[in-house]
């Protein structure tokens, strides 16, 4: 029930107050405290409201999120399911079909630049056809003279063309190289060799006839024989048939031998990293400097004061007998390392 607005002002409320010795002045002050205790309980009230409210908002938010999230996660679950073994049922038959494709297609490339260019060439027995070869000719006529050796083949291949012969060198070290990159078993941060290593060099172990005495005894013989006959070879390139390039691979026939016979344990002892690299890297750079100065000169038509020597002598033919030398130790030790590389991982 509604006071009425008069209530105070009333003959029983003015009575009432005269009981308790109350004055108007003492309920207006009273009435004033409970409008200000209100405002401020609806002050806090409304604050509390807010901050449930924003309670309640940002773990909605939350929840969003996480529902997101772990929607996003079943979706990238189901997307791995899904293409997890797409490279084996489906990328490995596309890469074999375009493998093909490109596999005919440069073997269609290559054969049409062989014909158009045997197109060119003259028709066999037309009398117009040349009778002889201006470039052998001259090999054949001025070839000791111009480089001292009395092979022709060495004096091309170490004298005329001999930039050729360099970059093939290269081509077998950095073969070596490649090889090594791909097929080496690395050492862990310690210096220590890894399991796989270990594993390798073990089951190596298993295969090395240390106490095959008829293998044994016969490289004995034959060894020094063939690093003998490969050293005859490269030494008399520049005199007779041989050089550096089958002088080399007689020579790592011969060390290959010896580590089947013996085992890596002792052919290391020579043959290992360290070595190989100073052994390969030093003479690629005495051929790259010796005939970089003799081309320096020739093409100046300055004297280079490097002597060509008696024709037929060991010490003549220039820098050819040097250069067969360099040769054969890249072939030599490329061959050796090739086998290391194949057989264990490294030397």
């Amino acid at each position: 029930m509604k006071p009425r607005s008069d209530y105070e002002l009333s003959l029983w409320r003015r009575l009432v107050r005269f009981v308790d010795g109350e004055s108007l002045a003492d309920v207006e002050r009273r009435a004033e405290e409970n409008r200000e205790n209100d405002a401020q309980n609806q002050q806090l009230a409304d604050v509390e409201a807010e901050r449930i409210f924003e309670q309640e908002e940002k773990e909605d938010r939350e929840d969003r999120k996480r529902r997101l999230e772990m929607e996003h996660e079943k979706e990238a679950i189901a997307l791995m399911e899904k293409y997890k073994n797409w490279p084996k049922e489906h990328g490995v038959k596309i890469f074999g079909r375009l493998y093909a494709v490109m596999a005919v297609l440069l073997c269609a490339i290559v054969i049409t630049t062989l014909l158009v260019t045997v197109s060119y060439l003259p028709e066999y027995g037309s009398p117009d056809n040349p009778n002889n070869n201006e470039v052998v000719e001259e090999y054949n006529k001025d070839g000791i003279h111009d480089t001292g050796a009395t092979n022709n083949v060495a004096s091309m291949i170490l004298d005329y063309r001999a930039f050729d012969t360099l970059g093939e060198s290269h081509v077998l070290f950095v073969a070596a190289v490649c090889v090594m990159i791909l097929l080496r078993l690395e050492l862990n941060k310690d210096g220590k060799p890894t399991d796989v290593k270990r594993a390798e060099e073990e089951n190596d172990r298993l295969y090395e006839p240390k106490n095959d005495k008829i293998l044994q005894l016969s490289a004995k013989i034959l060894v020094p024989m063939i690093i003998m006959f490969g050293i005859y070879v490269i030494l008399n390139g520049h005199l007779s048939p041989g050089g550096g390039f089958s002088g080399g691979a007689i020579i790592g026939a011969g060390l290959i031998l010896y580590v089947n016979a013996f085992g890596f344990e002792k052919a290391s002892r020579i043959m290992n990293r360290k070595n190989y690299a100073v052994i390969s890297v030093i003479p690629l750079l005495f051929y790259a400097i010796a005939k970089g100065y003799s081309f320096f000169t020739g093409a100046n038509h300055l004297e280079s004061g490097i002597s060509t020597g008696t024709p037929g002598a060991i010490l003549s033919g220039g820098l050819i007998l040097p250069l067969n030398i360099c040769v054969g130790i890249v072939v030599a030790c490329t061959m050796y390392h090739f086998y290391t590389l194949f057989r264990k991982g490294g030397m």
